[in-house]
């Protein structure tokens, strides 16, 4: 039996904001955790986009990090000033971590068996700016990595009006299931924009554990987040190396 999931009755369980006190917004025992895609302004220099929209200079830093145009990132920052220089803060990085960043791929018959269909339980999905992101859980065995990928399956007979099908694939390449990990993931979106229109209706289904289930989402394109919750500070998830 299919199941259809819209986005609003279960990613609030994943998303916390962790808000700084405002009598004391810039103090340095403050700070926030959000999800950030990185923008290179030159050689190891960077800013960061948040998905609500808002721009973030790095102008202090307490770790070493190299950056790469459009890694998407949990970034745990201390804002320092107000709106500044075009940019919504000037913030000092205490830390940050690579999310895995994917494109979306073409299903074919020749990568149909290395894509793997074995089963995933998505906590979210939901769209910030020009990615999808999704945190899943998944069983690992600690034999070789997983596989997950944003597949745009064409080989399929079934097709939704006015929607772009896609399939969350994950290929655990018959490894034992020992133990539940938390995966988070996320897909650039912008090789799926079509001409003429600003945004496009995306229906992704998933091989759960019990069953396949279709998350509705809506991309619209170069756009913040609509939701603010989305887009600040989500329970930060440690990238793993469990999956690729």
């Amino acid at each position: 039996m299919k199941t259809v999931v819209h986005k609003f009755s279960f990613i609030i369980v994943l998303l916390v904001a962790i808000s700084c006190n405002k009598k004391d917004e810039h103090s340095l025992g403050e700070f926030r955790i959000n999800i950030a895609t990185v923008v290179l302004e030159g050689e190891n220099t960077y800013s960061l986009l948040l998905d609500n929209g808002k721009r973030l200079w790095p102008a202090a830093s307490d770790v070493r990090y190299a950056p790469v145009n459009d890694q998407r990132v949990f970034v745990n920052y201390t804002t320092l000033s107000n709106e500044k220089d075009g940019y919504a803060h000037y913030v000092k990085i205490n830390d940050i971590w690579n999310i895995l960043t994917k494109e979306p791929i073409m299903l074919t018959p020749q990568n149909e068996d290395s894509i793997g269909y074995d089963p995933v339980k998505i906590n979210a999905v939901w769209v910030g700016n020009d990615y999808l992101n999704i945190d899943f859980m998944f069983n690992y065995g600690g034999i070789r990595p997983h596989a997950v990928n944003l597949v745009i399956n064409t080989l399929s007979s079934e097709a939704t009006p006015d929607a772009l099908d896609l399939e969350f694939r994950h290929n655990a390449y018959e490894s034992p299931g020992t133990r539940l990990y938390e995966g988070f993931v996320c897909f650039d979106l912008k090789p799926l924009q079509r001409p003429g229109v600003d945004s496009v209706k995306l229906t992704i289904k998933v091989k759960d554990w019990d069953d396949e289930k279709t998350y509705d989402v809506v991309y619209r394109y170069n756009q913040a987040a609509l939701q603010n919750t989305f887009a600040e500070t989500p329970i930060p998830v440690v990238s793993s190396n469990e999956y690729y």
